[in-house]
């Protein structure tokens, strides 16, 4: 738990992961209304899928892919803002 509290200690994960929070997102539309460039999205839903925080919903799709949170992502969530 504390590893992945740590983990997401870095913004662009954070806000990522609070955008697929209000819903399924693609990674444009997450850098669009966070001014965060698409790389960096796209980066952080890659390491928040591998740590099970975030999942593909349309893995075959190479383009516009739409990412949601996990119950474990919404957990995370919950305990980050419990130390805040």
């Amino acid at each position: 738990m504390w590893e992945l509290l740590s983990f997401l200690q870095a913004k662009v994960r954070r806000m990522t992961l609070e955008a697929l929070e209000k819903g399924p997102r693609t990674p444009s539309s997450i850098a669009a209304s966070s001014g965060e460039y698409l790389s960096h999205v796209s980066r952080a839903l890659k390491e928040l899928t591998e740590h099970g925080l975030a999942e593909c919903m349309t893995p075959s799709q190479s383009k516009n892919r739409i990412y949601r949170i996990t119950s474990e992502g919404r957990d995370i969530l919950v305990e980050l803002r419990k130390l805040a």
